[in-house]
């Protein structure tokens, strides 16, 4: 009998034993991938937090709880919990579920969210709600470690710390992997270090210490640095202790006999808490274990085999504009490119195979992406920046101030052009042309055809060559050109 089938909301899922959600997780994974089979999506980064998520919302009362995603693509699992099973088959599809978190959609989605780094700033946002409206419940934000690279995600972890109030932030980590030993050893330290007894003994002790007469309050701090030391030793959260949050972790993030028992813990736990998880992209699909880059976003593929369902008819914008960047950069050492944490999607794979010591990939950090652009280009270089214009728009600040007021040679590949349906509203590129044709010193150009968009880069690159910031639109496949304002 399904298990799955008898749950319509995480109600039902209390009414489980823990025994059975390894056999839940199963059946979560075999519908997600048979689902995105068909109509493409987030596949890796969701099979990682089922256990995670499972977990979530056994020991949380949701939605009275509130989690909150950041980027919102790992959150299949939740829509499957939350009474979206049914409608699951019409992901991202017209009039069907989004394949992110939307507040329109469902009470359990907190947070509309399609950009990495915003989790962490808008559940402290719902933290200070909590407070100022004198209510008790929980918020839990969990964050990918990619999104760690992103500003806002740090900005808002050094508010939260500074603050002191509850909030537990789960750094989902799939980048790493961890042995048994290790994730033994952790789990056992984090279950001790995370109990009531300890986290009392813990609170009492530095009562006491600080009325011992005029030594307590350094007796305090050699207490406090001596846990850090030992917690340092085999634990790294030093970081995270010194932004004002206890640091829990690393535990293996699919074994519910650690993950459990030391969630259940943190959860009772006062002030802002880290718990450091460790998942693996792409679990129980052996292709997407193997290949996380390309399942991270995937288009429909074959089952069976994990390869495309259909392959492009002919090579797309994308890829003709980073091969003809690639024969700029053999005449013009000048040439460098930048990407934020969009090598493969923006095409620089390609660049990067030929010159590998001119490709630059900042992470989740546009805004530096930018002005990293603005100060090579001070030096002489001729920096091109290859991103999404949905995200280039977090960056609208330091293309007018640091780019354009200096009328500095930068370069703008930009990519998704135009309206991109199936990843919804927070991933169309519909106001790139209205936010960059106002700049001063901006050139913007968008392409007809595949030969005009060489010769745009050219024009760019040439003799006159990146005297003004030029951009061109690029699209998702070769046989639909959008440009940069949208045109099809």
């Amino acid at each position: 009998m399904s298990i799955l089938k008898t749950i319509q909301s995480p109600g039902d899922l209390k009414r489980l034993s823990p025994a059975q959600f390894p056999a839940l997780c199963q059946e979560l994974r075999e519908q997600i991938i048979g689902v995105v089979s068909n109509v493409g999506g987030h596949l890796a980064s969701n099979l990682g937090v089922v256990e995670l998520t499972v977990a979530l919302h056994y020991l949380l009362n949701t939605p009275q709880d509130k989690i909150v995603w950041d980027t919102s693509n790992q959150a299949y699992v939740h829509k499957l919990l939350t009474g979206r099973r049914e409608g699951f088959h019409t992901l991202r599809q017209y009039g069907g579920l989004s394949g992110f978190c939307k507040r329109e959609e469902s009470e359990y989605d907190t947070f509309n969210a399609g950009h990495a780094g915003t989790g962490v700033s808008a559940a402290y946002g719902m933290v200070e709600a909590r407070e100022q409206l004198k209510q008790r419940h929980k918020v839990v934000c969990i964050v990918g470690d990619g999104a760690m690279t992103a500003g806002m995600t740090l900005e808002g972890l050094q508010h939260a710390g500074a603050l002191g109030k509850d909030f537990l932030v789960i750094l989902n980590d799939n980048q790493m992997s961890i042995s048994k030993n290790v994730g033994a050893i952790s789990s056992y330290l984090n279950r001790s270090l995370t109990g009531v007894f300890y986290a009392k003994v813990r609170e009492e002790t530095g009562q006491l210490l600080g009325k011992i007469p005029h030594i307590g309050q350094d007796m305090q701090k050699l207490a406090r640095r001596a846990e850090e030391l030992a917690k340092g030793a085999i634990l790294p959260g030093l970081l995270f202790e010194e932004l004002g949050f206890r640091y829990a972790g690393p535990i293996d993030g699919h074994k519910f006999e650690y993950l459990l028992p030391t969630l259940e813990n943190i959860l009772k736990m006062k002030g802002p808490v880290l718990f450091h998880v460790i998942t693996k992209k792409g679990l129980g699909y052996e292709p997407a274990v193997k290949n996380p880059v390309w399942f991270h976003a995937c288009p429909p593929f074959v089952r069976e085999t994990g390869a495309p369902a259909k392959k492009a008819a002919r090579p797309s914008y994308t890829q003709i504009a980073i091969e003809s960047l690639v024969k700029l950069a053999r005449k013009d050492k000048r040439i460098v490119a930048i990407t934020a944490a969009m090598c493969e999607g923006t095409g620089l794979n390609i660049f990067e195979k030929e010159f590998p010591d001119r490709l630059y990939d900042v992470g989740i950090a546009e805004q530096h992406a930018v002005t990293f652009a603005a100060g090579l280009a001070t030096q002489g270089l001729r920096p091109v920046v290859a991103m999404y214009a949905t995200f280039l728009q977090r960056a609208y600040d330091q293309v007018l101030h640091d780019v354009a007021t200096q009328n500095l040679p930068v370069t703008f590949c930009i990519d998704r052009g135009g309206l991109v349906a199936e990843d919804g509203t927070t991933h169309h590129g519909a106001f790139d042309y209205a936010f960059l044709r106002h700049i001063p010193n901006m050139v913007v150009m968008a392409p007809k055809d595949e030969n005009e968009l060489q010769h745009m880069l050219t024009h760019s690159g040439g003799e006159r060559s990146f005297r003004k910031a030029a951009g061109s639109g690029l699209d998702r496949r070769g046989s639909e050109a959008r440009s940069i304002c949208g045109d099809g």
